[in-house]
């Protein structure tokens, strides 16, 4: 059993979670029976008196329920939705359900051939035909367990890595009945089967959306259609969308390109451009020879090397081979044979580099181990003729096989040559095939004429197999040589590297010597199950290239907010690399390409600005997710046109030409103008290098600059009890199962509690569980405070907060009140629910505490009440509307209500004396605590017998200042610090302590060390000021009373230093009073008769 499953909770008694989960229900029944989340764009004339605020996520795919990653995504703007709501805002929060692309469709089809292979029911199978079986099925799925929509169990996660052969297994492994399962042949059955869970899912959670505003996409949106023809009619007119060859990730099996959401695996990986060196065979090995015999005809053999520096090729001294590696021979036309392996050749045949085109024609395959010493020719090299020798780190998954050897500016090069002239025979080769030194190429201010044995000798690598140090030392010559590097060779001698290299190239394909060749920078695998290749087919694609409009990206991203630096560093990245992106596919499902209809827009390219479609589409969807009846407007999907489009939406100002009344052209008008630009979006960080760029670029070209998006944010993946959440391991869970098993609010506390950044985040069952326990525990003290028995001991709600203690807990109410505010305003929902919800409890128990003896007040009681539902209402809404309505009788629902405002201006000394009153009292009980462990009931203090189980007492020293030697050294330091940048003059400090003699005192520089510490930490103005804003000596005896009922001292005492000096006897002890500070008191403790 793996830890995550030791972590999963089996909950025994579920009685307080059906108590809120009842809660739940009829809170939810209440906003949905009064509309609440139902929101409308004001009159034109009335948007300045009515602020909004509109935040979106990726609409969830519709291949199944969603799992508690996408309700982690979803957090994020829900959380925000309520929080913009307590500030009077028209808050907008829509859910679309995503359906284009491949892997509907994939797994439909192969419900298709699973029925004609075993019939309609599958009545046909058996277990005989699982060893005959296809590839496993990979489109995850996730239906209801049962024929009516009620809920779904298991989430997209349930079908990846299950170790099932067939889709009807899959299915059925997660609820369908094997006699419902015929109907997702269907692909269009998925797209009313799964947005109504979807929808369910999330009203289950409590989620504050618009429901009338949701739709699916694909042409059975007959809207959503129309809107996307408008959106690529536009790219295309402004010359974005473009066709030609191109590059692109492409799979065979499906005979089409496989874009980040066609793939199982390798999202985010794209093409990787290498330069094929064509090496031709001179001379076979005699082993090479032996096994080729009369197998080639004659033919040219060339050896296909793939190298990212083809600049460097006049320095080639070897070839490399892997021994254990398995080459082909392949015939690429009628007179050429290359030799490399059989995946480098898949890809080769779909770039036009072989006739026919798409096919691998194979002539045999040799061993790598049988290639070494046959002689080749190296194009460009100064030495044209070499040998191919064995390297042990070739890989068969990367480039062809093959290897170039530049042994003077390749590390790996040049430490597999050392490695091979010192050890010939153990390697198999003659002394004279590895008998070439290195070539000088090029001259680096740095590392000279030969970098790379420059860096070996430096990094002391003695062998290729130092792969750590080979690794720092190629990073390193290839950025040296790049962007400092000076050709000393060839036709380009004297240029600059980063001028030459393209140059080289160009010779080189120009020469017949070499030709490009692009593979995937890793591994895809398609829905389909198909490792992908690179293919330069002819299609349609966005031009991001493009510098006008990748100018325009970036000045969108520098307007827009990104909340964390990780964030906006991820966009910067990808705005620099990011080139051409297919936007046509020929299979799946789809909006076709107008001008083209054979090709569908694929699915990263017809939801990038998606979410201007909320504004309008409950005014045209007639409440149905797909359109099939029209909205109130009464307009019909063929009605819009792409003029109307570009006038509702567009830039257009004079109205279009359509049978629509210009009044309902208004309606549509004023209802986009007003809500957008969208507020914000939230996604996982894995969509920034696809969707999250696309809706930059789009937003940029198809909007202009008031609308572009003000903010995107960006969170990591969830992890489920410390691990990765994987249905194959069983740690696993989806939206739907957290709800059912630890209800909303508590998933909801779980969720805001996993994280805040760009990092990975961490759901805790244990979370989850305890926040059960912790909110029914805090309605019932809730409701004892405002109904029960116990109110009576309260002091009465009109009397005084004559207390201190009151006006403590006064100011610490609103002081928190306004730092929650401000983690809510930078999305920190762990810290908003930090400071709103545990550190609020906190202060209510040592309120409660601190005023046993007299009482709370019922005000200050009622005033933490109200507090605590408004604070954490984003977050736990079902909790917070109980407390609200129920509790404290208010007539609207809290979805209504407004943001607290502060009773009193903040005191900070009272905050600060509040704070040094609870870190005084714990160093008093952690002092007494390990008297005790230390020497049990008869602890000595300095000789003297201390047995904290008799009658005790303690005596508090107070300092009113400083000793004189810390003084001394406080006024050197702010004689030595610039104030406004605080900056410390570190020889100054040491020439006036030398100065004034206090340089042999030990004590002196570890005291200026820390204070130093504290400069760069808080600034000098903070850290050399160590006045205390309240009187320590008051606040201590405010705290004693309390301090001695609660740690049982029969009495206490504060005592001034000075006052204390030179006194003897029970309670005074000369180190301890010496050691009292400002802001530390020294306390010691004593029995008394």
């Amino acid at each position: 059993m793996t830890a995550a499953q030791d972590a999963t909770i089996e909950l025994v008694k579920t009685d307080k979670r059906d108590f809120l989960v009842g809660l739940e229900k009829k809170y939810q029944q209440r906003w949905r029976d009064e509309k609440l989340f139902e929101v409308d764009a004001p009159p034109p004339n009335e948007h300045e008196q009515h602020p909004k605020w509109f935040g979106t996520f990726p609409y969830p795919y519709m291949n199944g329920s969603l799992h508690l990653g996408h309700g982690f995504t979803i957090s994020k703007i829900e959380f925000n939705t309520g929080y913009q709501r307590l500030l009077g805002k028209r808050t907008l929060f829509p859910v679309g359900m995503h359906c284009t692309g491949m892997p509907i469709k994939a797994a439909s089809d192969k419900l298709v051939r699973e029925i004609e292979m075993f019939g309609p029911d599958f009545e046909g199978y058996s277990e005989d035909a699982q060893a005959d079986a296809p590839t496993p099925a990979t489109a995850p799925v996730q239906p209801n367990t049962s024929a009516s929509v009620d809920r779904a169990k298991k989430g997209k996660v349930a079908a990846k890595a299950t170790g099932l052969t067939y889709q009807f297994q899959i299915m059925e492994s997660i609820g369908i009945p094997r006699t419902e399962i015929k109907k997702f042949a269907d692909p269009y059955y998925w797209l009313q089967y799964f947005p109504p869970v979807t929808k369910q899912d999330c009203t289950a959670l409590g989620l504050r959306a618009d429901w009338r505003r949701s739709f699916i996409t694909t042409d059975a949106n007959p809207y959503y259609d129309g809107f996307v023809r408008w959106q690529v009619n536009k790219l295309y007119k402004l010359g974005k969308i473009k066709y030609g060859k191109r590059y692109t990730i492409y799979s065979p099996k499906d005979g089409q390109p496989c874009l980040d959401h066609d793939r199982q695996s390798g999202e985010a990986i794209n093409p990787l451009e290498y330069t094929g060196i064509k090496m031709k065979v001179l001379k076979w090995s005699d082993d090479a020879e032996t096994e080729l015999k009369g197998k080639l005809d004659g033919k040219n053999v060339y050896l296909v090397a793939a190298t990212l520096r083809p600049e460097t090729m006049y320095g080639q001294t070897n070839c490399f081979v892997g021994t254990s590696i398995k080459y082909g021979l392949f015939h690429v036309n009628e007179n050429d044979v290359y030799l490399c392996t059989y995946r480098a050749m898949r890809n080769m045949v779909y770039q036009g580099l072989t006739h026919p085109e798409g096919q691998v024609n194979q002539i045999t395959e040799i061993d790598g181990s049988k290639l070494v010493g046959t002689k080749i020719n190296a194009p460009f090299a100064i030495n044209p003729e070499v040998y191919v020798l064995p390297m042990e780190n070739v890989l068969a998954t990367k480039g062809t096989g093959v290897v170039t050897s530049v042994p003077s500016d390749s590390p790996d090069d040049c430490a597999t040559l050392l490695d091979l002239r010192k050890k010939p025979e153990f390697y198999k080769i003659k002394p004279e095939w590895a008998g070439i030194d290195p070539v000088p190429v090029l001259t680096t201010p740095t590392y000279g004429d030969l970098t790379a044995p420059t860096l070996v000798k430096q990094l002391k690598i003695n062998s290729q197999k130092d792969m750590k140090q080979l690794t720092e030392a190629k990073e390193i010559a290839y950025k040296e040589g790049f962007y400092n590097g000076t050709m000393l060779v060839g036709e380009f001698k004297g240029m600059k590297v980063s001028d030459a290299k393209t140059k080289v190239r160009e010779s080189m394909i120009e020469a017949g010597l070499a030709f490009p060749y692009c593979e995937p920078e890793g591994l895809v695998i398609s829905r389909s199950g198909d490792e992908c290749v690179v293919a330069l087919a002819d299609q349609w694609y966005l031009d991001y290239e493009d510098e006008a409009w990748k100018a325009q990206a970036r000045k969108l991203l520098s307007q827009m907010e990104t909340y964390f630096p990780e964030t906006r560093h991820g966009f910067e990245g990808v705005l620099d690399w990011l080139r051409q992106w297919a936007c046509a596919r020929s299979y799946g499902l789809g909006s076709k390409v107008p001008w083209d209809p054979e090709f569908l827009v694929e699915s990263l390219s017809d939801s990038t600005i998606y979410m201007s479609y909320y504004t309008v589409s409950h005014l045209l969807q007639g409440g149905t997710f797909d359109g099939s009846k029209p909205g109130p407007l009464g307009i019909t999907a063929d009605q819009m046109t792409d003029e109307v489009w570009e006038f509702v939406l567009g830039s257009a100002t004079e109205y279009p030409n359509t049978t629509i009344p210009h009044e309902k052209l208004d309606v549509l008008k004023n209802e986009f103008s007003y809500f957008y630009p969208m507020d914000i979006r939230s996604s996982g960080k894995d969509l920034i290098p696809n969707h999250l760029t696309f809706a930059i670029y789009n937003h940029a070209a198809l909007f202009p600059e008031k609308y572009w998006p003000l903010s995107m944010r960006a969170n990591g993946h969830l992890m489920l009890n410390g691990k990765k959440m994987s249905k194959s391991t069983g740690n696993s869970l989806t939206l739907r199962q957290s709800i059912d098993k630890f209800g909303a609010d508590a998933t909801r506390l779980a969720l805001a509690d996993a994280g805040d950044g760009i990092e990975d985040a961490n759901f805790e069952e244990k979370t989850a569980n305890a926040a059960i326990l912790r909110v029914h525990t805090l309605i019932d003290w809730c409701e004892e405070m405002l109904k029960g028995e116990s109110r009576t001991n309260l002091r009465p709600a009109d009397s005084p907060k004559d207390s201190y203690h009151d006006r403590v807990f006064e100011n610490e109410i609103n002081e928190l009140i306004n730092v929650t505010k401000a983690n809510y305003e930078a999305t920190l929902y762990k810290e908003a629910l930090r400071t709103g919800f545990y550190e609020l409890q906190s202060s209510r128990d040592w309120y409660r505490e601190v005023t046993s003896d007299i009482g709370m007040h019922a005000g200050l009681v009622t005033y933490w009440i109200r507090t605590a539902a408004l604070l954490v209402s984003p977050i736990a809404p079902h909790f917070a509307e109980h407390i609200w309505t129920e509790l404290l009788k208010e007539p609207q629902s809290i979805q209504l209500a407004r943001w607290p405002t502060p009773s009193t201006p903040i005191e900070r000394s009272v905050l600060d004396a509040a704070q040094y009153m609870r870190s005084t009292l714990k160093s008093i009980r952690d002092a007494e605590a390990s008297m005790v462990k230390r020497g049990g009931k008869g602890a000595k203090i300095k000789g003297v017998v201390f047995d904290p189980s008799k009658k005790k007492a303690v005596r508090i020293f107070v300092a009113s200042k400083f000793p004189d030697w810390q003084e001394g050294c406080m006024d050197i330091l702010r004689g030595a610090t610039d104030m406004s940048t605080s900056t410390v003059n570190d020889a100054l400090v040491k020439e006036e302590i030398t100065k004034r003699g206090l340089i042999k005192d030990k004590k002196v520089m570890p005291f200026v060390m820390n204070i130093k510490k504290r400069i760069g930490e808080f600034g000098a103005a903070t850290a050399l000021n160590r006045t205390l804003p309240f009187s320590e000596r008051e606040a201590l005896e405010i705290i004693l009373p309390y301090l001695k009922r609660n740690l049982g001292f029969s009495e206490g005492e504060v005592m001034l230093v000075e006052d204390a000096a030179g006194k003897e006897g029970p309670g005074y002890l000369a180190s301890t009073i010496e050691s009292a500070e400002p802001g530390a008191p020294g306390f010691i403790f004593w029995n008394i008769d």
